[in-house]
């Protein structure tokens, strides 16, 4: 009976001892992986916003840099996509000029070429494995500093012409989100090897 007893008891035990102890490595793990992310982002200009962005990422980057540049990548697609639809947004408001219409028109070209060369960037990022490495990783950077004359060619449109200052600031706010975000996956490629 004693034994009986005994083995009702230690089974669980184990059983909670082995759940906890689990818990405690994946936690580990996971401080492991966000403390990466948070000393990788100190290469780049926006360490803040890299945090932000990057830490929600840490359990699939794990330490593995060449992630980390793709989900850099990836979250600058996704600013890039939201940007063009409040760009393309502004474009169907009420009492937007013809000038204003003109410079949304190329902004939208311009986030629109902004997303492919982004997708690019993780295309050449795939290829760091293979023979023409240095090209690849060259072209990976080409491509994520192509979006940053993107977003610069769209707020250059604003220059030395009247513009409602709701509208400029909206787009130039956009661009701004896309440039930080564009320059730190660029850091953070230019700092892989």
């Amino acid at each position: 009976m004693e034994v009986s007893i005994c083995k009702g008891f230690i089974l669980p035990l184990l059983t909670i001892v082995l759940f906890i102890s689990l818990s405690q490595t994946a936690t580990a793990a996971n401080e492991a992986y966000t403390n990466f992310i948070k000393t990788k982002c100190n290469v780049t200009t926006y360490i803040s916003l890299c945090q932000k962005t990057l830490i929600p990422y840490a359990s699939s980057v794990k330490t593995n840099s060449t992630k980390l540049c793709k989900a850099a990548l990836d979250v600058t697609i996704k600013g890039a996509k939201n940007t063009s639809t409040t760009v393309s947004t502004l474009k169907k408001q009420k009492g937007i000029t013809r000038i204003e219409a003109s410079i949304i028109k190329d902004c939208i070209e311009d986030v629109k070429d902004a997303v492919y060369e982004l997708k690019q960037a993780v295309d050449a990022m795939g290829h760091l494995g293979d023979k023409d490495k240095e090209f690849q990783l060259a072209n990976a950077k080409t491509y994520a500093s192509s979006v940053i004359t993107d977003a610069d060619s769209c707020t250059d449109g604003f220059s030395g012409r009247k513009v409602n200052p709701t509208v400029k600031k909206m787009i130039n706010s956009s661009m701004a989100n896309i440039t930080k975000l564009a320059s730190n996956a660029l850091a953070l490629i230019n700092h892989l090897f």
